[in-house]
């Protein structure tokens, strides 16, 4: 849902200038760099970005699930490492905080999530633990009114830059499944964590990704997040729904721009003595590109709509999920082939968003675990 059509319209356009302006002029600097420009960050603090999805009472936007999906759609048509600095705040690092937390936990941390003061890192994936998220292994056992968190997390989206990790971790060790899985917010700052160092990507430079080791972490009774054991798992899922859409819009907005590119490459590059606009083949690729990035933003709507009128979308958005990712790197294909030898020189900008884009079909869930969930859902429906 659009809560006001005229105000969404003025913040995609100020968004979209953002994007044309500031951000792919300095895509090639945050790839050679591997780093968001400090000028960057404070401009996207000074337009609330950090804070989109979070309520107006604790300084966000609070735009609705429709919304998000719109400006994502903006945000997708540059480099992913810029959404991807913001993203957990909007995302993965606050919406646990948001669905779950007491009023003290959000009173306490929203605000400075949702002005940039601080940047969070949802802490689930581990070493033996990634689509299988609830065999983890990472403990917190009680100890008076403290819990004492052991144990190492991978892939961390912002861990080196984070002031809060949203963490998951096994309270009663008699249950091995989900139920056994308890949701924690700890401060950055706390004695024991260690942040291994910057993981080495095949894309995506400029968004970090790292180990974090809890190692004896002592965190008080009130880090748990609804003062509740045994509903982190819940509560992951939760907010794993919820990416699932943006992600999906996030590879909407990058196979766009792929789009973009390629035609203006086309019509401008010349062969046998014409634009190679005009070769059948190449028109084909473009339309096909053109059809599926159409099919996949209706999808993202439409779920993005179901889940704003309180509809369950796991399906939905695993769908979404699935379809999008998949389709975007579709198009990063077409598009490389489209540029010929010069879509695999750095020089282009399709050659990085060929590398970037690929991360979208592992994280929030592989494409594989979409299926899984897509299928069980309907065998679940099916025997209802």
């Amino acid at each position: 849902m659009i809560r006001d059509q005229e105000t969404m319209q003025i913040l995609l356009d100020s968004i979209r200038s953002f994007v044309n302006e500031e951000l792919i002029p300095r895509e090639e600097e945050v790839a050679e760099t591997d780093k968001i420009p400090d000028d960057i960050v404070a401009q996207m603090r000074d337009m609330g970005m950090f804070g989109l999805t979070i309520p107006e009472e604790f300084g966000g936007l609070g735009v609705t699930m429709e919304e998000e999906v719109n400006i994502a759609f903006e945000l997708g048509r540059t480099s992913p490492a810029f959404r991807s600095f913001i993203g957990t705040n909007n995302g993965i690092g606050s919406i646990g905080i948001l669905l779950d937390g007491t009023d003290e936990q959000k009173s306490r941390y929203l605000p400075r999530l949702a002005s940039g003061e601080i940047l969070s890192s949802f802490c689930l994936t581990e070493p033996d633990s990634g689509s299988d998220a609830a065999s983890l292994r990472t403990t917190a056992v009680k100890d008076g009114n403290e819990y004492i968190i052991n144990g190492t997390k991978r892939y961390i989206t912002n861990a080196p830059h984070a002031g809060i990790f949203t963490v998951m971790a096994r309270t009663n060790p008699d249950i091995k499944g989900a139920k056994g899985i308890s949701a924690f917010i700890v401060d950055a700052n706390t004695s024991g964590i260690t942040i291994g160092k910057c993981d080495k990507k095949m894309g995506q430079k400029g968004a970090h990704t790292a180990d974090v080791i809890f190692d004896n972490v002592r965190v008080p009774e009130s880090a748990l997040i609804g003062e509740q054991e045994g509903v982190g798992f819940k509560t992951a899922m939760k907010v794993l729904d919820k990416g699932r859409l943006h992600i999906a819009a996030i590879a909407v907005g990058a196979a766009e721009r792929v789009l973009e590119d390629s035609l203006r490459f086309a019509m401008e590059r010349k062969q046998f003595g014409k634009p190679i606009a005009e070769f059948q083949l190449i028109q084909g690729m473009l339309a096909d590109s053109k059809a599926e990035i159409y099919a996949a933003k209706c999808m993202v709507l439409d779920a993005a709509r179901k889940r704003d009128e309180g509809q369950n979308v796991s399906t939905e958005a695993s769908c979404a999920k699935m379809f999008a990712t998949e389709m975007c790197s579709r198009v990063a294909d077409r598009g490389v082939q489209i540029h010929g030898g010069a879509g695999y020189i750095s020089e282009y900008a399709v050659e990085r968003f060929y590398r970037d884009v690929r991360l979208f079909r592992l994280y929030e869930g592989t494409t594989q675990i979409q299926q899984v969930i897509i299928s069980r859902n309907m065998i679940r429906e099916a025997q209802s």
